[in-house]
């Protein structure tokens, strides 16, 4: 796990606050540390697809990307369907084409595409998990953090996808720097399935970096270090509720309860 955390801790400005693990290692907060993270896993997805969306391919192969999540987000944003079902839905059923005219549509839907299959995979990994812990999904409000990541992304074409690929970067780091905080705090099966994200996800924030670069063709050193001290404030500021990306919360909430975990 270290050597996994290297590059992460090099490239976030600051780690997890105490008080936001105090707060994560309390039984009260499981139901919505879980609900929240497997919300991020889902808009994690989105992103990507959006990205792809926008950036990479045809018309046709945007609506196959729309059709793929649409079960997901069916199920989280509307309630519809069983959870369950959602297992038949995790293969991307048509073959992306880039366009022609962007020189990194082909890196951009290859690392998206591989990002959205495992986004996936561990959104159905957390419900599995809820469904063990009988914690039955609700909707909850989301977090400040991406929204003020995003507040920041520059209007213009490139620089608009050069700082959203940064953003990206942040909360992929961030998320796996928050699984190796969580996992040594948990309940084994928990534990184990923090530790193996980790290992998943280690890579992505090295995927958007590199992608941002090549979309800039230009150093965005200076930039990447401007969204860093960003991230680095909502992290360390403080937040009425607790969420998976929230900064510590002044009192430990307890919206959700688990009889018996």
């Amino acid at each position: 796990m270290d050597t996994l955390l290297l590059p992460i801790r090099q490239f976030l400005h600051c780690e997890t606050p105490a008080a936001w693990i105090h707060a994560a290692r309390q039984p009260e907060n499981l139901p919505v540390l879980l609900i929240d993270h497997l919300i991020c896993e889902l808009k994690a997805a989105q992103s990507a697809m959006l990205l792809i969306r926008r950036y990479a391919v045809d018309a046709e192969s945007g609506d196959a990307l729309l059709a793929w999540l649409k079960p997901y987000e069916d199920f989280v944003y509307r309630k519809h369907g069983n959870w369950r079902d959602l297992a038949d839905h995790a293969k991307l059923t048509k073959t992306m084409l880039p366009q022609r005219h962007t020189p990194y549509s082909q890196e951009l839907i290859d690392k998206m595409v591989l990002l959205i299959k495992e986004e996936l995979h561990h959104f159905y990994q957390v419900l599995e998990i809820m469904d063990e812990l009988d914690i039955e999904y609700t909707n909850i409000t989301s977090s400040r953090y991406a929204r003020g990541l995003l507040h920041h992304v520059r209007t213009y074409e490139p620089a608009t996808l050069v700082d959203k690929l940064i953003c990206g970067a942040y909360i992929e780091a961030r998320s796996c720097e928050r699984f190796a905080a969580l996992a040594p705090y948990m309940e084994p099966r928990l534990a184990k399935f923090y530790r193996s994200l980790l290992r998943s996800e280690a890579r992505h924030f090295e995927d958007y970096i590199r992608l941002a670069e090549q979309v800039a063709g230009t150093c965005i050193r200076a930039r990447i270090r401007e969204f860093g001290v960003i991230e680095a404030n909502l992290i360390l500021g403080c937040d009425d509720e607790f969420r998976f990306h929230s900064g510590p919360v002044p009192i430990a909430t307890a919206e959700f309860a688990v009889p018996g975990w």
